[in-house]
């Protein structure tokens, strides 16, 4: 068969991501902290891009009145901005968040603010140069300190210590002794075992019970088989749980208390407001700015026309239909988080009337119904955004669960099952703690039918211990 060339017409249909719905999609899963980021950056970079204050023309729609298309669901906008319709309406107005902007707060000094928070490293080396006789004695001890884990333990052993400088295996020792003797007692320990005891150590308790539970018996205390314990070391059984007592103060990690994280502020994306019988929504749009576009560049675009002024006027359009892409998108944001916050309020009504027990299943797939979405974008808007309610602070994706139906036909949440067992937990004897098989009997006999195995998974998610590991002795603590 020969081969050639021919021409034909045929048609098909393509999704294409414009720029515009490209922004809208990529903001709309930023957190408030992300989104501001952005915004400061588009600020910087776009001339055309400037930030108006509340003073200005407010005869501009409301984000929450002015009829807009929901993006991402909405249909691709291929065709060209039309610059002209656009202007009169952002030229003073733009995008201007519904809430006023607070007055400015006091802010501590300069001089009242640390740049950096001193770390384990750091009290260790500060310790070090305030201990250290100089020479050989600091460079192995900064060795040895580079060698600790966030928890303070050593991960390198004293003879690949003394590998790395070529020292003599019996100073990097007495070394490694010196630094033990630092504070937070414990710390440069080997293992578990041996950091229990220099806490010991520091306390003169060596010699004690307590010290023969740790170095011979470590293994039966983590499984609470204290009759063992007591029967090996010939002690009484209300010996082995004050030494168990003691043990409990001691601290299995001396060097997380100098590594603390920082402190990661959560900022709600909205308010849910309690006002009479009824629940309003309110955005947070504290510290958003005021977007519109600059009349300089709308002007400098009237006044270029010419062949030779083309390349400037493309530049200053291309600038343009950024800025309006960037304000547009916000709002789309803004508006999208409404919905799917609203449709949250209104299938979540029990639980914010009576709590937990009451939440009811919930999937994407119910919110994109109830507001006319596709499910992928009520994904992007609940992930990292958090809304405030009269119960408290919660992620959005803390309303989602998946559902149980009951003996009595009603349908529910998975998580207000886990409630249910966690309570049984909380409320179990002791001496006898329930194992998963009569938590699935106590849950059948309240009308949830739920399988041993499921019982287990959420009992693990909820980090609850097995019975075994639950069960203590009649004289226990």
């Amino acid at each position: 068969m020969g081969l050639e060339q021919k021409l034909q017409m045929r048609m098909s249909q393509r999704l294409i991501m414009t720029p515009s719905l490209q922004q809208a999609i990529k903001l709309l899963q930023m957190s408030k902290l992300d989104l501001l980021e952005e915004i400061n950056h588009e600020l910087v970079d776009n001339p055309a891009l400037e930030e108006g204050n509340l003073e200005g023309n407010t005869d501009e729609p409301s984000p929450e009145t002015q009829e807009v298309q929901e993006a991402p669901d909405l249909k691709a906008r291929s065709e060209e901005v039309d610059l002209e319709a656009y202007f009169q309406e952002y030229l003073d107005g733009g995008y201007a968040p519904s809430a006023p902007r607070p007055e400015s707060r006091d802010l501590p000094s300069f001089e009242q603010t640390l740049s950096k928070t001193q770390d384990l490293y750091d009290h260790l080396h500060w310790q070090l140069d305030l201990s250290s006789d100089g020479g050989l004695n600091r460079e192995i001890g900064r060795a040895i300190i580079g060698n600790l884990d966030a928890d303070g333990y050593l991960v390198a052993t004293p003879q690949e210590i003394a590998a790395m400088g070529n020292w003599p295996i019996t100073e990097v020792e007495r070394c490694l002794k010196a630094v033990q003797g630092f504070d937070p007692a414990g710390i440069a320990a080997a293992d578990l075992r041996e950091c229990l005891l220099l806490q010991l150590e520091r306390l003169e308790l060596l010699g004690t019970p307590v010290e023969r539970v740790v170095r011979d018996h470590l293994d039966l205390v983590q499984a609470r088989r204290y009759p063992e314990i007591a029967k090996a070391l010939s002690l009484t059984i209300e010996e082995v749980h004050d030494s168990v007592q003691i043990l409990k103060r001691l601290d299995p990690k001396p060097g997380q208390k100098y590594n603390p994280q920082e402190s990661r502020y959560v900022i709600p994306d909205v308010f849910v407001i309690k006002d009479g019988e009824e629940y309003r929504i309110v955005l947070n749009e504290d510290g958003m700015p005021r977007l519109r576009l600059s009349p300089a560049y709308r002007r400098m675009l009237s006044s270029l026309e010419g062949d030779s002024a083309r390349t400037a006027r493309e530049y200053v359009k291309e600038k343009c239909r950024s800025a309006l892409r960037l304000i547009k998108s916000v709002e789309e944001r803004q508006r999208t988080i409404h919905k799917v916050a609203s449709s949250i309020v209104r299938h979540q009504r029990g639980f914010l009337d009576h709590g937990v027990h009451e939440m009811r299943p919930l999937i994407l797939k119910d919110v994109a119904e109830d507001i006319g979405m596709h499910e992928s974008t009520v994904s992007r808007v609940v992930n990292n955004k958090y809304i405030h309610t009269p119960r408290g602070l919660f992620e959005l994706k803390y309303f989602f669960h998946s559902g149980i139906t009951t003996s009595h036909g009603e349908d529910m949440s998975s998580l207000a099952v886990k409630q249910q067992i966690k309570g049984l937990v909380e409320r179990e004897d002791g001496i006898n703690p329930l194992s998963d098989a009569a938590i699935v009997a106590r849950l059948a006999a309240s009308g949830i039918q739920i399988a041993r195995r499921t019982v287990a998974k959420y009992r693990e998610e909820l980090r609850i211990p097995s019975s075994t590991e639950r069960k203590r002795t009649a004289t226990g603590p």
